[in-house]
């Protein structure tokens, strides 16, 4: 029967990195190989066929299961499993501010996919905030950070900033916790500025036109 005699080690690398999977196999008549990948998310597919199994400057989608089989149709495939893993910076999927009442309870969100996981920090303006303190607290739960505030006040209004890093890398996004009557877009974030914005560029423009 088909047997596997050496394969190679589960692996971390870093995204961009190249990866060399090496399966050998023994048995009469000789053994054919196959690699098969298994996503985490459950894909599965064929990748090639021989001993060897070069990945050229992997992704983070490449991440996953790569299934050795050996086979010689005499008896059942001897299969065996590597683990890659990349390492990728962090990068933000979610950023949901929220408005709410003075005296009320605010939550906002931030969510960030990173290998190794991210960690979070906060700030309002160039201040960093820490749990516990101001009457704030920050709860991280996995790859979701929240800034949770227990009693709303008028001083706690504005826009605050999510920063999340690994070894890899660090990445930001900006969220705002508003009033109940301030005017907001749907990803949380308070559109009087734009509105502002706009009517800047209308009065330059308008300028420009004179002359």
């Amino acid at each position: 029967p088909a047997r596997i005699a050496n394969i190679s080690k589960d692996v971390t690398v870093n995204e961009g990195s190249n990866v060399n999977l090496m399966c050998q196999a023994v048995g009469r008549p000789d053994a054919s190989i196959i690699w098969k990948y298994h996503s985490p998310r459950g894909m599965q597919k064929f990748v090639t066929e021989g001993q060897h199994l070069e990945l050229t400057a992997i992704t983070k989608e490449q991440s996953g299961s790569y299934e050795c089989i050996a086979s010689n149709d005499i008896s059942s495939p001897d299969v065996r499993i590597v683990q890659v893993t990349v390492n990728y910076p962090p990068f933000i999927s979610k950023a949901r501010g929220t408005g709410t009442r003075v005296g009320q309870k605010g939550i906002l969100q931030c969510e960030a996919s990173a290998v190794p996981r991210a960690d979070f920090e906060w700030y309002k303006e160039d201040r960093r905030l820490f749990n516990g303190l101001n009457g704030v607290k920050i709860e991280n739960q996995g790859k979701q950070s929240m800034l949770v505030f227990f009693n709303v006040s008028e001083q706690d209004y504005g826009n605050y900033t999510c920063v999340a890093m690994n070894t890899m890398g660090m990445t930001n996004a900006s969220i705002i916790l508003y009033g109940p009557g301030a005017i907001h877009d749907v990803n949380g974030a308070a559109a009087a500025t734009r509105c502002s914005s706009y009517l800047f560029s209308s009065v330059i423009l308008l300028q420009l036109l004179k002359f």
